[in-house]
């Protein structure tokens, strides 16, 4: 893809400031935690660093390249673009979703892999895994992402939040909006005294997968 126009930059980042608005209308971040970004070819929109979501405008764009060189505005881009960046040079991403919801980061504290409650498992690529703990904003948080993430759209960081992808913002934000609320069955399910909840199989995983590929309204 060529350099974007003008035009693609500003419609892009209106959607990536509505997302991240989203996350915090929805319950997902607190404050101005989490991040947002979309990829325009070389060229990768993603919300600044500390400055509340209500606040951006159009003049508040943030741009930089896959290499992480600034491209567009004067405010910092998020101190996760790490994640970001290596999401998209390692994938086919075209929009990255980091939250901090609370049931996701709860149950990332308890497991390494989210036991498969509901066949909407199969949607992020199977298990979601947990990538070990590593400092915010680091290269070794990035690159336990990337294991994580391998054959899947969507992985918990241990003690931190979620991260996943798409091939645009409404996907990204759809599978992590499903991951936070299957974490939430699963910790509601576990707390139940002498229960435990039934998980599906691969194969139930994998019958599931297939009906998936064919759901919504045909083009």
């Amino acid at each position: 893809m060529s350099d974007p126009t003008g035009e693609a930059i500003e419609q892009a980042w209106r959607e990536v400031v509505a997302t991240a608005r989203r996350t915090a209308a929805e319950g997902l971040v607190v404050g101005t935690s989490g991040n947002v970004s979309v990829r325009l070819g070389p060229v990768v929109l993603v919300t600044p660093s500390g400055v509340p979501y209500d606040r951006l405008t159009d003049a508040d764009t943030v741009a930089v390249g896959l290499d992480g060189r600034r491209l567009i505005g004067t405010l910092g881009p998020t101190s996760e673009l790490p994640l970001h960046l290596e999401v998209y040079r390692n994938t086919g991403a075209r929009a990255v979703v980091h939250t901090h919801a609370v049931h996701a980061t709860a149950v990332s504290t308890l497991v390494s892999e989210l036991p498969p409650v509901h066949y909407m498992t199969a949607a992020l690529g199977g298990p979601v895994r947990v990538a070990p703990y590593a400092l915010y904003g680091t290269r070794t948080l990035a690159e336990n992402m990337l294991i994580a993430l391998e054959e899947r759209t969507a992985c918990l960081l241990r003690n931190h939040g979620t991260i996943a992808y798409g091939d645009s913002l409404e996907q990204a934000y759809d599978r992590t909006a499903q991951l936070e609320w299957m974490c939430r069955v699963w910790l509601t399910a576990s707390s139940v005294p002498g229960l435990a909840p039934s998980l599906l199989t691969g194969a139930d995983l994998d019958e599931a997968a297939e009906r998936l590929r064919a759901y919504g309204q045909p083009t």
